[in-house]
């Protein structure tokens, strides 16, 4: 391997939500100054961390948990941001005006500079997980950033599902793309399929990583919270989809892993699916893609 070794040190946050936002709130700024202390130079949240996940019903009166973007939990982020000279990537619910709402993660440059946002894209509806009621999908597109430390990508949760959105971000040179995320199981289906639901949650994300040449950060909360266990277990994993480190299923926990950036380059000479794409055979899969399903 030619090229030289570029070190970095990734902190995620596993942790379970309190009913206050303003103690969820603090306890995360605990955590990230404990990574920070680690060493780590970017530190993710997992989704949606200052509240509980209140996308569980449908209540009116939820919204009020949103904040605008700049705001008071953002301001909060840039200051530790800029004392500690780490990377922030921080997801949050967003009021952008007056009835309009997004599930959206803020980009916090070492220096404390808000770099940018990515607003969710894919709003899943499903029970328990009743985000259509909540969130406006995301207007932004898919943007990467460059950071003090490297370049890097946010996909929210449901996101993980969908490649198309992982390859966005590779080929805008993204070397490691974050997934706030909050999943588990209703405890009625773990005994059916609860192990296949999790697998599968692994699985995909490990082979983004694999057909795009690029780190992966899941970052998941943890815990029971009304109907939902979550099931934490956090994990980063490398360009070959080799699972680096992992979190506890029941356990708040700091990861802190270093991973090393050269190897984007690396795995993308030894598995070169970017360049052997047949972009010129894809058109179809904008008419296929709007086509009614059978």
């Amino acid at each position: 391997m030619d090229s030289k070794k570029q070190d970095l040190k990734i902190g995620l946050i596993q942790s379970q939500a309190l009913l206050e936002p303003k103690k969820n709130l603090e306890k995360t700024l605990i955590k990230i100054r404990q990574c920070a202390e680690e060493g780590a130079q970017i530190v993710c949240t997992q989704e949606l961390f200052c509240t509980r996940y209140f996308c569980q019903i449908e209540d009116p009166s939820n919204f009020n948990l949103a904040e605008t973007i700049p705001g008071h939990s953002l301001d909060v982020l840039q200051a530790i941001a800029s004392e500690l000279g780490v990377v922030i990537v921080a997801s949050l619910f967003e009021k952008r005006m007056k009835g309009l709402y997004h599930n959206t993660a803020a980009v916090i440059d070492a220096d404390g500079s808000l770099l940018g946002l990515y607003r969710k894209m894919h709003i899943p509806e499903d029970p328990d997980y009743y985000e259509k009621y909540y969130f406006t999908p995301g207007d932004l597109g898919y943007p990467v950033w460059t950071t003090r430390y490297g370049k890097i990508a946010v996909l929210i949760c449901w996101d993980q599902w969908f490649p198309e959105a992982a390859r966005l971000v590779a080929l805008q040179g993204a070397e490691i793309l974050f997934y706030p995320t909050a999943i588990g199981w209703q405890d009625e289906d773990y005994e059916k399929e609860g192990e296949d639901q999790y697998q599968s949650w692994q699985l995909i994300q490990r082979a983004h990583a694999i057909a795009n040449g690029i780190y992966v950060c899941a970052v998941n909360r943890v815990g029971q919270e009304d109907r939902i266990n979550f099931w934490g277990q956090s994990f980063i994993c490398n360009p070959s989809g080799k699972v680096l480190c992992s979190a506890s299923s029941t356990e708040e926990e700091n990861i802190i892993h270093t991973v090393d950036l050269s190897q984007v380059e690396y795995f993308r000479r030894k598995w070169p699916f970017l360049r052997d794409r047949r972009v010129d055979s894809y058109k179809n899969i904008f008419r296929l893609g709007f086509m009614e399903v059978i």
